[in-house]
């Protein structure tokens, strides 16, 4: 039991996820509420993020354009397509090194909302404008409408009912494209399935120092999450711990295909913190933030594209977190993949776990 609540501690820093949570005053709104009714940034002089990855906000967001060269953003309706300025340059850095290593392009997930704070639904972190969700589908090689972007759902990467990569879907591209965003010195952890990281594990070589950075959390099967660190000028901002010393092909990964992980939650009702995360939960910047005046236009503060942008079709009364149907799967590997198979092994079957 030791471990098991040390190993869970662990895996709740990974993300920034606190083990309790204060009920929140019926006094006061709730701060996802608040934040989740801004539609831009707050112009500052100097973008600055407060508190940590899952409790705080940020001034001087700005946003990647809905579509570049190299890249193409999801779920337009959520407005989560903001951050600070170097995650935004990062994400258009990686979509254009990608494209040397045989990936087609980028398709993004969710990375902030214009001023951070807690989501509506959804993640407990991305709240201070330093994570990033990825796809692990390639780009297809023509524009998805506004509706396909909505309602199409990316391809897991891992076999139905397991734990372990699906090869139809896996190439060494895969492989290349996480080792890529590992390499940049902003990036201090990328999060994916534990399946997705024992194949990393079994499959590269050459300098193998960058698997550091890739450690194993729920969900991820889908998508990977680029996490940078606190940036020049964010004094408010807390850091998170480096990751442990090694690769973590160790028995920190070998806990992942255990029944311990996947045990289904003793209190599945209770709710999540960014239901009872009050204003008085957040950093006090925060408040200042939310007062804080908006650029005039959008436009004016959205980096990168290639003259072209897809309005976002309007959200939905109750929206799903992620739409069933259908997916965007690749019909053929990006690039054979010249893997052996992984060794199937007795596993148990993952239960949903909270979203990151």
């Amino acid at each position: 039991m030791k471990t098991f609540l040390r190993l869970a501690a662990g895996m709740a820093a990974t993300l920034g996820v606190s083990l309790s949570m204060t009920g929140a005053s019926s006094a006061e709104e709730l701060a996802k509420n608040l934040f989740g009714a801004e539609r831009l940034p707050a112009v500052s002089a100097s973008p600055k993020s407060f508190g940590f990855y899952s409790k705080g906000c940020f001034t001087g967001g700005v946003a990647i354009a809905t579509d570049g060269p190299t890249w193409q953003a999801m779920r337009l309706s959520r407005n989560r397509r903001w951050g600070h300025p170097t995650m935004i340059n990062l994400i258009e850095k990686l979509s254009r090194d990608a494209t040397q290593d045989g990936w087609p392009g980028l398709l993004l997930g969710d990375i902030s909302q214009p001023r951070g704070g807690p989501m509506l639904t959804g993640h407990a972190s991305h709240q201070i404008g330093l994570d990033a969700d990825i796809w692990l589908t390639p780009m297809p090689d023509r524009r998805l409408s506004a509706t396909e972007r909505e309602n199409t759902a990316a391809a897991s990467m891992i076999r139905k009912g397991g734990l372990t990569v699906n090869e139809r879907y896996w190439t060494d591209a895969h492989l290349r494209l996480l080792r890529r965003a590992a390499s940049y010195p902003e990036v201090e952890r990328i999060l994916v399935h534990p399946g997705i990281k024992k194949k990393l594990c079994e499959t590269a070589t050459g300098d193998r120092r960058w698997l550091r950075k890739v450690r194993p959390f729920w969900g991820h099967d889908a998508h990977f999450h680029v996490r940078i660190g606190c940036q020049a000028g964010s004094s408010g901002c807390k850091e998170q711990a480096a990751p442990p010393p090694g690769e973590g092909c160790d028995k920190s990964l070998a806990w992942w295909f255990t029944e311990e992980p996947w045990r289904p939650n003793k209190n599945p009702d209770a709710p999540k913190a960014r239901d009872v995360m009050t204003m008085k939960s957040l950093p006090k910047e925060c408040r200042a933030v939310l007062a804080m005046p908006s650029p005039e236009t959008e436009m004016a503060v959205t980096i990168g594209g290639n003259g072209t942008a897809v309005a976002a079709v309007a959200p939905q009364p109750s929206p799903a977190e992620e739409p069933a149907t259908p997916m965007i799967a690749p019909s053929e590997p990006i690039a054979a993949s010249a893997f052996a198979p992984t060794p199937k092994i007795g596993i148990p079957v993952p239960r949903v776990r909270p979203g990151n």
